[in-house]
């Protein structure tokens, strides 16, 4: 037996034995109990990165215990292909998004295999291939034949440099994350799916998810975001009125305002409000610059478009409303306060009013809404107290709202009522009079999928002037994406492709048009875990497959993806289900989401950033090894390309081996914190993996002799990781592997020392699979240690026999006693005394009294 542990060598021959013996691919007629593990699949940006290793490693330990404990296990992996980063590398690098995609997902593979990762590579998709995404648009075509698709007008962020739309958060600045040119706001026909039909089931699900983490789950609470409140209309009067008449004595004309503002005043102004108990603490009304009375008034105020022009140059991501700079620009008109009439509040068109939100007018309460109090307190407003702690009730308001429970205050009919009662008493009083309504509202708006973009999914879609949008018959599918384009014109290629948008109306066979918007790829990973499951070429899935897999009883990612991505998730079963395709409503019963693996940073003399490898440490001092100059250490922080704090994985296993990355991602920190990397962190792991190698070659088969404590210890440790593997608290499973070892390496030669070796084995080889199988057939054993089964427990071994009691005098600890548990009181107090720390303490004085607790301590009081 070689000293020390070849990787290199024994990661290849195990990889390739598992590979041809096919070990992890799973079968769908199997009579075993099925176990879906499954990691959230990457996009392929070319490497791999220390995270995706965390990920996957966690999954992999998973996914080979439930083989090792009978389980049928589906284990798959895939690629996020089509999306932005392929466009922008076809435009910098002169090559094809498809090209540069394969490439890298060939080379991401390549790195995943060297990991030794028990995946199931026979259900290996790229959402960028046909035959996936052809599978998509049919079942697009089956939720548009259910009415759960649209088409609308709808406003958008425009970049005008590299013509397409983007998503809020590519609003940076008011300018285009790429091109950074300021983004225009503009109308444009989209394509929706109606999420909204199913709020109320989406936010009742919840509920039933218990093995998800409750952060998570509050954040889809959120961002559906159900609220109770009134619906009302204020009237609205012009600038004339300050002045007491138009100059004819008819107050009902405003020469100030245009007829269509005139006529749009008229019909009263629709706000909604959580919080209509705080009505009384009302000092403004705003509106969105794209609402109709703001549009109106524009045309004539050139001050007022600018403003509004400005609001447009903004995003619209919640994130950016919230901070940004509040502003306002007063109209001139004012609304009239519902309970008083001669109570008006100024109305202004502000930057923090949405029009895509509610009903683009909000009522602002200073004293109870931090966006409204910065408001006001820019504007010279009141903000006035209307709820109140106990003993608050004359606690002005300076630079933060109050936000919390207590009873009207400054409310006319409504003080001293709770929140609740007051609520209560709006609403009825509303509808008794006829200017409002309690209502419910969401947050969550229709998902819209159209993106501008080639590297898509084509929307199956044809529009003919006759017909109208007409769906692609399914017999025609895929509609594929035409490789001959061009990104040397800024936009979407399919626009000016020459012939591929160009086709006959399927209905009446009149020439016609393709749509040329491609999918949200968010669309292609809203049922990727499905397709896994089931993979037929004439179909999405095969029902009775799916539902034998699903749901997804363990997924792990990152918690950046715990809105978005699972909420489609859960969207699109629910409407598979809605239209009869499957019988599942929440796709992952378990989800975990993993810490981030970081790294510390470094800086060179000119501000620059230095990766891991351009420096080293002398002394206490960071010096860069190519110019020897003076480097800053920064902060430890997420592994980022642009700060280059990045480790290269295949770097790491071909010095040290896949086992001691695995076991290195597993054994340093709890796995839902970060994990900080560390070379002596690595270097940790690879002399454990040598010296677990060294202690499985002291196995001895002709050992005799009982050890019970070696015997009892491996028994608990049996239970104790398949406890913590199955709860994902691998680095405590990790913890009571060093425990045994320790255990095992200090015992003496006995049967039971090589039973605990050879079981030590099995053990570890969820986590450091290429190890376990070359001590595996080191030790003699029979067939791959991937097949075997996990060691059985003997419970009457887990019952301690023994504990070990503390002897303290006068309450402080002095000695420690081992003897069988049960030991009687006066047998306890005699060996307590006769304990050697104890006797030198004492000193000859008696006890005055003596404590006796069995089985936990002995207190001697002088």
């Amino acid at each position: 037996m070689q000293s020390r542990f070849n990787p290199l060598e024994a990661d290849a021959r195990w990889q390739k034995v598992w590979e041809e013996k096919q070990s992890f691919r799973a079968s769908d007629d199997s009579g075993k109990p099925r176990s879906y593990v499954l990691e959230m699949f990457p996009y392929p940006s070319g490497r791999i990165h220390i995270g995706h290793v965390r990920n996957y490693s966690m999954g992999d330990v998973l996914a080979r215990f439930r083989r090792m404990t009978g389980h049928e296990v589906l284990h798959p992996m895939g690629w996020d292909a089509f999306g932005m980063p392929a466009e922008n590398a076809a435009m910098e690098k002169k090559v094809h998004p498809g090209d540069w995609t394969r490439s890298n997902i060939a080379s991401m593979r390549a790195q995943l295999k060297k990991l030794g990762f028990a995946l199931d590579w026979s259900r290996e998709l790229a959402t960028c291939e046909p035959d996936y995404y052809g599978q998509e648009q049919a079942l697009f075509l089956d939720l548009y034949a259910a009415g759960l698709v649209y088409r609308k007008e709808s406003a958008v962020n425009w970049d005008p440099v590299d013509m397409t739309v983007l998503a809020n958060e590519q609003v940076i600045d008011g300018k285009g994350w790429r091109s950074g040119a300021p983004v225009e706001k503009r109308k444009l026909s989209q394509w929706f799916l109606k999420i909204t039909d199913f709020a109320d089931e989406l936010l009742d699900g919840l509920s039933t998810l218990d093995q998800w983490p409750d952060k998570v789950k509050l954040m889809q609470e959120n961002w559906i975001g159900k609220s109770m409140g009134l619906q009302f209309s204020f009237a609205v009067e012009g600038p004339s009125t300050a002045l007491g008449t138009n100059g004819a004595g008819d107050t009902n004309q405003h020469p100030f305002v245009s007829s269509e503002v005139e006529t749009l005043i008229a019909q009263r102004l629709e706000v909604f409000s959580t919080r209509p108990d705080t009505i009384f603490g009302a000092s403004f009304a705003a509106i969105a610059a794209d609402h109709p009375i703001a549009l109106a008034l524009a045309k004539d105020n050139a001050a007022l478009a600018a403003f509004a022009d400005e609001c447009r140059q903004t995003g619209t991501a919640a994130a950016e409303v919230e901070t940004q700079e509040k502003k306002g620009f007063d109209t001139g008109l004012s609304v009239v306060h519902p309970f008083d009439p001669t109570w008006k509040l100024p109305l202004f068109v502000a930057n923090f009013v949405l029009m895509d939100y509610g009903t683009g007018a909000v009522m602002g309460v200073p004293a109870h809404d931090q966006r409204d109090l910065d408001f006001a307190r820019k504007y010279m407003l009141p903000a006035e107290r209307v709820v109140a702690a106990e003993g608050d009730a004359d606690k002005p308001i300076h630079d933060e709202a109050y936000t919390g429970p207590g009873k009207l205050v400054n409310s006319r009919f409504l003080d001293g009522m709770t929140v609740e009662q007051a609520k209560a008493e709006v609403i009825k009083r509303a509808e008794a009079e006829g200017w409002g309504q309690g209502t419910t509202v969401w947050r969550l708006r229709d998902w819209g999928v159209s993106r501008q973009r080639y590297w898509g999914t084509p929307i199956p879609i044809i529009h003919c002037d006759t017909c109208g949008p007409v769906g692609v018959p399914k017999a025609q599918l895929p509609v594929v994406l035409p490789e001959d384009i061009s990104f040397d014109i800024p936009g979407n290629p399919l626009d000016r492709h020459p012939t591929w948008k160009h086709v006959d109306c399927p209905t009446c066979g009149k020439p016609a048009r393709r749509e040329t918007d491609t999918l949200d790829t968010f669309v292609d990973s809203s049922w990727y875990f499905i397709r896994f499951a089931s993979q037929p070429s004439d179909k999405p899935f095969d029902r009775a497959t799916v539902e034998k897999w699903m749901p997804v009883g363990q997924y792990i990612g990152g918690v950046e993806h715990a809105i978005l991505h699972l909420l489609y998730a859960r969207f699109w079963t629910r409407a598979l289900k809605h239209i009869g395709m499957l019988d599942i409503a929440e796709p992952f019963t378990g989800l975990f989401t993993q810490g981030m693996v970081t790294h510390e940073t470094y800086k060179a003399g000119d501000g620059s950033w230095l990766s891991p490898q351009e420096v080293k440490k002398t002394g206490d001092d960071w010096i860069h090894i190519e110019s020897g100059q003076p480097v800053t250490a920064g902060r430890v922080e997420k592994m980022s390309k642009s700060k280059k704090n990045v480790v290269d994985p295949d770097d790491i296993i071909d010095q040290y081996g896949a086992d001691a990355v695995r076991w290195f991602m597993l054994s340093d920190s709890p796995p839902e914190r970060d994990l900080p990397w560390t070379e002596s962190g690595i270097e940790g792991s690879w002399r454990f993996v040598n010296r677990l190698w060294r202690l499985f070659g002291q196995m001895d088969v002709a050992a005799t002799g009982d050890d019970k404590a070696v015997d009892r210890k491996l028994h608990q440790t049996i239970d104790g990781i398949a406890r913590d593997i199955e709860a994902l608290a691998f680095n405590k499973a990790v913890a009571k592997i060093y425990e045994l070892t320790n255990t095992v390496e200090k015992a003496a030669p006995s049967a039971s020392r090589s039973a605990a070796i050879r079981t030590l084995a099995l053990l570890v080889a969820p986590m450091t699979p290429h190890l376990a199988e070359e001590a595996w057939e080191l030790m003699g054993q029979e067939g791959l240690i991937a097949d075997a089964a996990w060691p059985a427990v003997d419970p009457a071994l887990l019952v301690e026999d023994e504990v070990t009691v503390a002897v303290q005098v006068m309450g402080k600890l002095r000695d420690t006693i081992t003897v069988p548990k049960g030991t009687a009181k006066d047998q306890l107090e005699a060996l307590a005394l006769a304990a050697p720390n104890v006797l030198r303490t004492l000193d000859g004085a008696t006890p005055k009294k003596v404590i006796v607790v069995p089985d936990r301590l002995v207190n001697l009081v002088l």
